[in-house]
This record gives structure tokens, sequence and C-alpha cells, in this order.
């Protein structure tokens, strides 16, 4: 059984660009994947030679975008990136909210790690 957690990171962008980063096959293949392809609604994500897809379940621009992998039989399981901005300082902050097995959480977490310090690399912080 999955459990749900959530990440933050804080990015000192707009969350325009930010979205197009996190909601486009352009944008995604700058961090999250090798390549990503978007046909008929359905994502591909493809790493060093594998293929994952996954589906849109809801979107709000500049806001957050949730995924269904398409292999994941429990449809309650997403990953989503949500957009925060921070009222009083204007910090732009990145939640990203995944499940885990208990035992692969730490791993999963140091992977978001990672591609989130690609993510700021590909916008230029």
């Amino acid at each position: 059984m999955k459990t749900k957690y959530e990440l933050e990171y804080t990015l000192n962008t707009s969350p325009n660009i930010l979205f197009s980063r996190l909601s486009t096959p352009e944008g995604l293949s700058e961090w999250f994947a090798d390549n990503v392809n978007l046909r008929r609604g359905k994502y591909t994500f493809i790493w060093e030679g594998s293929e994952q897809e996954a589906s849109v379940v809801q979107k709000k621009a500049n806001n957050y975008i949730r995924f269904h992998w398409e292999e994941d039989e429990d449809q309650e399981e997403f990953f989503e990136f949500r957009i925060r901005t921070h009222e009083l300082t204007g910090d732009v902050a990145l939640i990203i909210t995944d499940f885990a097995e208990e035992d692969e959480k730490d791993d999963a977490v140091d992977l978001w790690d990672s591609q989130v310090s690609e993510l700021k690399h590909a916008i230029g912080l």
C-alpha cells in the first residue's frame, strides 16, 4: 500500500514560467524525463529507453497539474505539481504530491530532490 507525501521547494521564478515547465512536453523534458510526448491527451515520459504513460486528471493554468500513471491500478494515486505564491513575501513554492511504498519513500524523495535541482537549472536558478 502506497502512502501519500508532499514536498515543498521554493523557486525564485514566476508561476507562469514554472507552470510551462510542469505542464508542457517541452518543459517536462527539460528536467523531469529524457523526452516527453503528448498524444491524444496522454503524456509519454521516456527515461533511458523505458516509457511510462500518464494522463492529466486535473489542471488549472499557473496553479496546478495532476497526473495519473496509466500503470497504477489505484485511481486515487497521482502525482501533482502545485504552485503556491506566498502572499507576504511573493516567494513562489512548488509543492509536489506523490505516493510511494513506505520502504521506497526515501529513494523517491531523493529522486524528487534531484529532479527539482534539474528544474532549477533549466529555469536558470
